[in-house]
């Protein structure tokens, strides 16, 4: 038989690769439009956030480039505020304290309530399950606001007083879940299968349990980074938040008393940054969360 029909009849009886989860969702995720636009916008304003990070654009946020207050021109195109600072700038600088509070909170807090979930999920119905219950029925009673106020007065002003409030808070949520769902893949055959070999404990939940929860915490850090940020602007808002640099929420407050006297080019960047933000990053939650979705895929 010829080399050709062997390969025919290779190919024929040959079984046909399966594609993984993660691959059916990428394929998905890439052909929503709506997804992929939303992306597109996240990244823009990541790309942003880098740049400042790096020094390249915005570092002139705080000087003192006009005298007072002036509306916009082709140097400031969003105007300068009383003190004659460049509006575009400090909205600009505003975006990498929004990526540095969103990252920092929604990745810790994600893997604090990944231990967590896993830990009392695997341990449910013992001491272990029984005692961060309690712990998180315990934070879910103090008004999130109150703790944030006690955590600036116990570190004295410290400037990440509200990142360690936030991730004290929003751990709980991402815990519940991956408890739940910890609870349901534990009883599976190839949980099972590792505890009768003999397999250790913390192998198990790490190696077996967890990465099965990954679609879970990938959604939640999108969602827990969307809700950090607006926590952000409503804390410094309130004089909570940002100390010792500018975001969203101080130019807002900044702009409670320039609306009065008809000046609303400060609102509008600082609002209009947000709004664009959070509007895109919840679309690109929602598109991912669909590719996710194991009954869907």
């Amino acid at each position: 038989m010829s080399d050709a029909i062997m390969d025919q009849v290779s190919s024929a009886v040959a079984p046909e690769k399966r594609e993984s989860l993660w691959t059916k969702a990428f394929h998905k995720f890439t052909r929503d439009k709506v997804g992929m636009i939303s992306l597109s916008v996240v990244g823009l304003y990541l790309l942003t956030a880098v740049l400042v990070w790096l020094g390249v654009i915005a570092q002139g946020w705080d000087e003192l480039l006009a005298d007072g207050q002036m509306g916009p021109t082709a140097e400031y195109w969003f105007g300068t505020n009383i003190n004659g600072q460049d509006i575009f700038q400090r909205a600009i600088y505003s975006t990498k304290t929004a990526f540095e509070v969103g990252l920092t909170v929604a990745v810790v807090a994600t893997i604090t309530g990944a231990l967590v979930g896993s830990t009392t999920g695997y341990f449910s119905g013992t001491w272990i399950d029984e005692l961060f219950l309690w712990l998180m029925n315990c934070l879910d009673c103090i008004p999130y606001y109150l703790m944030v106020a006690a955590f600036a007065v116990a570190l004295a002003d410290n400037p990440y007083a509200m990142h360690i409030a936030m991730m004290s808070c929003f751990w709980m949520g991402t815990a519940r879940l991956v408890r739940g769902e910890v609870i349901k893949l534990k009883n599976m055959e190839f949980t099972e299968a590792a505890r009768s070999l003999g397999v250790p404990v913390y192998r198990v939940i790490f190696k077996h349990l967890l990465p099965n929860t990954s679609h879970i915490l990938l959604v939640e850090m999108t969602l827990l980074f969307i809700t950090a940020i607006k926590s952000e602007v409503i804390l410094s808002f309130l004089g909570l938040g940002v100390k010792d640099s500018i975001s969203w929420g101080l130019m807002i407050a900044e702009a409670s008393g320039e609306v009065t006297a008809g000046h609303f080019c400060n609102f509008f960047a600082s609002s209009g940054m947000l709004f664009v933000l959070v509007l895109a990053f919840n679309m690109f939650s929602d598109s991912l969360q669909d590719a996710l979705d194991p009954r869907k895929i």
